[in-house]
């Protein structure tokens, strides 16, 4: 009796460790797959940008060193290969953009062409989609994490591979500007 009643707590222990490392699995897949959904977003990013950088050009060929870092940054999104890589890279891109945006502000022809327009509206659109994109990587991230440092995952986590993972942040460098209050004109 004592036998199947050690056996019978061997085997509950047993399905208790399986039951933890099958759900932090299914956190660890559930994440790359938000960063996946993260990356179709941004492949379409990728795609747009040479066409609204070549009709910038057109109008700003004076520019060539903010196309350029574009360009660049595009490139490195492009060959990041580890998901923190992606974010990097992204980041980068990010505030090169943010830089064609403010350049923009000072040709108003350019603002009023019809291509740049539909160009402007459609990274506009994928900004939308990748942020939402982000926010679900960030939740899916939390998940994980809490799975990983909460009792009793905690325990078997570093026994099997799993650790903290890292949220899609905001870069340092671009972290003032998005604290500071926005300057309204009229």
């Amino acid at each position: 009796m004592q036998t199947i009643i050690i056996i019978a707590v061997i085997a509950l222990i047993v399905l208790w460790i399986i039951s933890i490392y099958n759900n932090m699995v299914r956190l660890r897949n559930n994440r790359e797959n938000a960063f996946s959904n993260i990356d179709v977003q941004l492949k379409q990013r990728y795609d747009l940008v040479p066409q609204l950088v070549s009709t910038v050009k057109g109008y700003a060929t004076h520019e060539k060193e903010l196309l350029e870092r574009i360009t660049e940054a595009r490139s490195a999104c492009l060959s990041a290969n580890s998901i923190n890589d992606k974010i990097s890279a992204n980041n980068m891109l990010s505030n090169a953009l943010n830089g064609l945006k403010v350049s923009v502000e000072a040709y108003p022809d350019l603002k009023a062409n019809q291509n740049f327009m539909q160009l402007q509206s459609e990274l506009s659109d994928i900004e939308n989609k990748l942020a939402a994109a982000r926010r679900f990587f960030n939740s899916s991230t939390k998940e994980l994490n809490n799975a990983v440092q909460t009792f009793p995952g905690n325990l078997l986590a570093g026994m099997f591979g799993f650790h903290k993972e890292p949220m899609f942040e905001v870069a340092q460098e671009e972290r003032a500007t998005i604290e500071k209050a926005p300057t309204i004109q009229f």
